[in-house]
């Protein structure tokens, strides 16, 4: 009995950490650009989208008769604008709406200007020895009318930069905390509007640099490599102190060991 419960409560640790990774309560967005952003200037996009936002936004040709959605087509519609590397996922619904994820790569982030659904935005990114200065304004939509949408007027878009080391300054806007936000987890931007804004054209934030603009000043120093190095050094340390406590058990033995009789 004893060993039983022991595995039950192992597994409802496992579920409620399962239920706490899944997240219920997270905001949800009906159009999300996340990029991923590398001290060497390459950039991975992911975009999570509402088709009918992706007609509304982007222009999407797409037939609301349909009752599925075509991966196909949604890639070729990236790929065939200049977006060069584009992986579309699995559909999926919310709120009785079709979503799709499309997975672009770029080699430089400036390049993404030129891939059509992400043409509306331009991106800047300077680098010097000891700081990363990134900057990306986001223009107005260039979509249509995507007919009967079971829209409220509450819905959300949000512009995501994971940053690839510390950041140092940043002009967050988010709409659950004002004007100015904080990162998530350390490294993690984002601006927010509600669809309807950005439909508008409405600026995304504020900046002295360039109108409107997203704009983070970072080190120049990967987060990663940083955290291997330190990973990589308190493993060796870990490694050499367990040398010097077996060194200095053994020695130890070895002089409380009783001298062989004299023959």
């Amino acid at each position: 009995m004893r060993v039983w419960a022991t595995v039950a409560a192992g597994v409802l640790i496992l579920a409620l950490m399962a239920a706490g990774c899944s997240n219920p309560l997270s905001r949800k967005y009906e159009y999300e650009e996340q990029l991923y952003l590398y001290v060497d200037g390459s950039a991975r996009v992911i975009v999570d989208t509402s088709i009918a936002a992706l007609v509304a936004l982007r222009n999407f040709p797409d037939s609301s008769s349909r009752s599925s959605v075509d991966r196909e087509d949604v890639r070729k519609f990236y790929a065939d604008s200049g977006c060069g590397d584009v992986r579309v996922g699995q559909p999926w619904t919310r709120n009785g709406r079709r979503f799709m994820q499309i997975r672009i790569e770029a080699e430089s982030v400036a390049s993404l200007a030129t891939c059509g659904p992400l043409g509306w935005s331009s991106y800047t990114f300077e680098r010097t020895d000891d700081r990363i200065h990134y900057l990306q304004t986001v223009g107005a939509a260039a979509g249509r009318d995507p007919g009967s949408v079971n829209w409220n007027g509450s819905e959300l878009v949000a512009f995501k930069v994971h940053a690839p080391s510390r950041i140092q300054w940043h002009n967050v806007r988010r709409l659950a905390d004002g004007e100015t936000g904080k990162a998530d987890r350390g490294n993690i931007l984002t601006w927010e509007q509600t669809l309807n804004d950005r439909r508008a054209g409405k600026p995304l934030a504020m900046s002295d640099v360039k109108p409107g603009a997203m704009e983070v000043w970072m080190g120049a120093d990967s987060i990663l490599y940083r955290t291997l190095w330190l990973f990589g050094g308190a493993f060796a340390a870990a490694a050499l102190l367990i040398v010097a406590l077996i060194w200095i058990t053994v020695r130890r033995a070895r002089r409380r060991a009783p001298l062989k009789p004299a023959a």
